[in-house]
């Protein structure tokens, strides 16, 4: 985790409010070594960001890791319900591979 990144990124967030990226870019520098801020950031992004579609997947897949199986499901689904409305076809097949995985990891449950 690079803090003097974190502190640009939190400066750029004041500096544009509406601009998802910078949200999204500081919660993957979260991700790893701070989880639990990572998923502050992107909860926030996907209530006040919800056509932002790299959103969808690291946060179904940051639930899942984190124990919130059932909202990781209904993001991985809202992303992919996302997907086929922006007809990004791409996105759509990375979030359908993902959601399979996650609902086998289930099965093992």
């Amino acid at each position: 985790m690079n803090e003097k990144r974190i502190q640009q990124l939190l400066e750029f967030i004041d500096e544009q409010p509406d601009d998802p990226f910078n949200s999204y870019a500081l919660a993957m520098e979260y991700r790893d070594e701070q989880p639990a801020q990572a998923l502050h950031y992107l909860a926030k992004l996907l209530e006040q960001h919800p056509a932002y579609l790299p959103t969808y997947y690291h946060a179904a897949a940051l639930y899942a890791e984190t124990g919130h199986r059932d909202r990781a499901a209904e993001v991985y689904q809202q992303g992919i319900e996302l997907a086929r409305t922006q007809k990004n076809e791409k996105t759509l097949q990375e979030l359908n591979r993902a959601y399979r995985m996650f609902q086998d990891d289930e099965d093992d449950w």
